[in-house]
């Protein structure tokens, strides 16, 4: 039997690859001609749909050319993306790239639009046109091109820094709030107690690399059904080397089978976004030190990319983040303790490094501190500590970086854009 983790990845390979749909859409393009083809002896047209062989040979020979001319185009298009990608912003945002419907919609046409008109060649006589299908390849050659002025206009328009912090930063937050949500609903019953002391067994990893994703509800039903407490040890997202321990067992017998805890926890080269939304803040965090760094130099990209932190700090100030998730079976017993990020962890990793490397930048300075104070003002009083820290730290870059009293004095003041909104004294 498929593990769930075997699952999880043949699930991402499926989703980040650029191969599947288009075969789909190959296949589909052979079947269609075949059934024009055979529909084709019915009267359905008129005299004007009527094509002569030396028409229609010609007609689908130039389809056939131009879908492999556009076939071509848009991976020459993908290559510019991955420079684009890899040197400009995160090389991470390429596995978010890779999943893109559009672009999997227009080669699948491409596809299918060749394997259409070159099937419905080798139907074309003297005395025997298919003129159903050549008018259905005309019309798929519309489709194609009408989808491929589409994908061109998110290329130009989505590939900017701004419009990917944007998709970036609204995955995250819809990661982070069905997370939140999830573990409120599995919450353990006034009363319940967790066990201590030293676990009765470990599970611990065949191979190693990235922690992808959990199967909770698996790990609770196993749990359950072995009348344990699985406590996990590293957090979604940590690089784990193989035998690390992964899973500890408080209590039950007999002991759970540790091939079928593994295969409830998905590994992988790298990290995945699907329930890390500290991942998406790694993405933004990338592309605004990219935008900061010497070769570049471009602080309002920054600025901009900070727009969209500061909203995804904004959702995850506003719930309670506890360091540790305890989730509870039915009857409300716990049966899984799973580490979590706290506040201050989405923080420092949020503002940080910007700090550090944006130091030298009045806007990143001035947008920073009205990051800052508006978190203050808005996030749950359990949080404001963590906040006014880093406001502190923030004084301290400013102090140090700017020795001027008056240029000093301009880089300690709040502006949302950074230079040229409305300055908080």
């Amino acid at each position: 039997m498929v593990s769930w983790a075997a699952r999880f990845r043949l699930r991402q390979y499926a989703k980040a690859s650029l191969w599947i749909v288009p075969l789909i859409g190959l296949v589909l393009g052979v079947v269609l001609a075949e059934w024009a083809t055979g529909v084709d002896g019915a009267d359905w047209t008129s005299g004007g749909w009527d094509y002569s062989a030396s028409t229609a040979s010609g007609v689908l020979t130039a389809i056939v050319g131009a879908m492999v001319a556009l076939l071509g185009f848009v991976v020459t298009i993908g290559v510019l993306v991955v420079q684009q990608a890899t040197g400009t912003l995160s090389p991470r945002y390429m596995r978010l790239w890779y999943r893109d419907r559009l672009q999997k919609a227009v080669l699948a046409t491409f596809t299918g639009t060749f394997a259409f008109s070159f099937s419905l060649l080798r139907s074309i006589e003297a005395n025997s046109v298919p003129d159903l299908g050549i008018t259905l390849a005309g019309a798929a050659v519309a489709v194609s091109l009408l989808l491929l002025l589409i994908y061109l206009n998110r290329f130009t328009h989505n590939l900017r820094p701004v419009a990917i912090a944007d998709l970036v930063g609204r995955l995250g937050e819809d990661v982070l709030t069905q997370g939140v949500a999830a573990i409120r609903g599995a919450a353990p019953r006034e009363g319940a107690t967790i066990p201590s002391g030293e676990p009765v067994a470990e599970v611990r990893s065949e191979r190693g690399g990235a922690i992808q994703a959990f199967h909770v509800s698996g790990l609770l039903a196993e749990a359950e059904r072995h009348d344990c407490v699985f406590v996990v040890t590293h957090l979604i997202g940590d690089s784990v080397p193989p035998g690390a321990v992964l899973v500890e067992v408080h209590g039950g017998a007999p002991a759970p089978d540790a091939d079928r805890v593994i295969g409830l926890m998905a590994l992988g080269a790298e990290r995945t976004i699907e329930q890390d939304p500290a991942f998406a803040l790694r993405i933004l965090v990338d592309i605004a030190i990219r935008a900061l760094s010497p070769a570049v130099n471009d602080p309002t990209t920054a600025v901009q990319v900070l727009n969209h932190i500061e909203s995804f700090l904004h959702v995850a100030g506003r719930v309670r983040l506890p360091g540790r998730h305890v989730l509870a079976d039915d009857q409300g017993r716990p049966r899984l303790v799973v580490p979590g990020r706290d506040w201050k962890d989405y923080l420092q990793l949020a503002v940080c490094e910007i700090r550090e490397y944006g130091a030298s930048s009045v806007q990143v300075c001035r947008r920073l501190r009205a990051l800052l104070e508006g978190l203050h003002d808005t996030v749950l009083p359990a949080h404001q500590p963590a906040v006014r820290r880093e406001l502190e730290l923030l004084r301290e870059s400013v102090e140090r970086e700017f020795t001027d009293p008056a240029r000093r004095a301009i880089a300690g003041r709040a502006d949302r854009q950074g230079i040229g909104g409305r300055v908080r004294f």
